[in-house]
């Protein structure tokens, strides 16, 4: 069974991976066949529709990263993180928001939700 806070870190780096196919490894280790994502400006299915969400992301968003800033926490198979989205050069937090998720048997993420806050 995978590590919470090793999931969660993975998570995160997913977002800040520019590379397919490394990207699509992290995406692997993460979530499950079946993971699922959903937030008020997009959605991902399986891993494959997963990828190609963040991959959008990056293509609209470029030259920002996403870090961890509270959590995981976590108790059953829920977990709770919040996270920040930072410009590159200086340009300061452009996002944050807290994402709710449910735990696959293996302990991968099975569904992520997303809430976004102002920044």
């Amino acid at each position: 069974m995978a590590d919470v806070t090793t999931v969660v870190d993975a998570y995160i780096a997913m977002w800040n991976e520019t590379d397919a196919e490394a990207r699509r490894a992290i995406v692997a280790e993460a979530f499950g066949a079946d993971g699922a994502y959903l937030d008020p400006l997009m959605a991902g299915e399986g891993q494959d529709g997963i990828d190609a969400m963040v991959a959008g992301a990056q293509a609209q968003y470029p030259s920002v990263r996403f870090e961890l800033t509270s959590g995981p926490d976590h108790h059953h198979d829920r977990v709770r993180f919040a996270w920040r989205m930072v410009g590159s050069g200086g340009a300061g937090e452009l996002a944050r928001g807290v994402d709710f998720a449910t735990l696959a048997e293996d302990g991968r993420l099975r569904s992520v939700t997303g809430f976004l806050e102002p920044a």
